[in-house]
């Protein structure tokens, strides 16, 4: 029998309207994100909080210590939850993560947060080389703007450039309403 755990990845206030890191619709995302954690806390599904400090006070957000790298309080843990410090996009890597898995018989793997072109789409490719069955929830899931060879590429295409690879690839990808459902 298959068992799930929630991972959601850095939901913290740099991400947020005045934070150093602003990401697009990051408000739709953490209250999408709040809904699959109230799901997760009422059939208890393993939780984990996995949040981003880089190793410099130099870092253009998340620069460890500060209020911008604290989880946002849509989401904020509760006593018994998981909470994962990393250091790079790959919620795995140099992590605990998937020994606390492995230790609680975790086989699936629902995954939300921010952002799409980085920790989400790093995090699932690993999950994914680890043998994880992964679901991301597109619409808990959000993305920046990106500039390349002179042009800017808005969130919305950034994201559905991330979420197409991965769909079928690496992992189901479904909305909220469709998961909750």
């Amino acid at each position: 029998m298959s068992k799930a755990a929630l991972l959601l990845i850095d939901i913290q206030n740099d991400y947020f309207e005045g934070g150093r890191w602003p990401v697009d619709k990051m408000q739709q995302v953490s209250a999408n994100a709040a809904r699959l954690l109230e799901h997760a806390r009422k059939t208890d599904q393993a939780i984990f909080h996995v949040h981003h400090e880089f190793l410099t006070d130099d870092a253009p957000f998340f620069r460890p210590g500060t209020p911008g790298a604290e989880i946002h309080a849509s989401v904020s843990p509760e006593e018994g939850e998981r909470v994962i410090l990393k250091h790079s996009p790959n919620g795995f890597q140099n992590t605990s993560l998937h020994e606390e898995l492995e230790a609680q018989n975790i086989t699936e793997l629902v995954i939300c947060g921010a952002m799409s072109q980085m920790c989400i789409d790093a995090t699932t490719r690993a999950g994914a080389d680890l043998g994880y069955r992964i679901t991301v929830i597109e619409d808990a899931c959000g993305a920046k703007e990106q500039s390349f060879n002179d042009k800017m590429v808005p969130a919305p295409m950034v994201h559905a450039a991330f979420m197409a690879p991965l769909s079928g690839t690496y992992a189901q990808v479904v909305t909220t309403e469709t998961y909750l459902r």
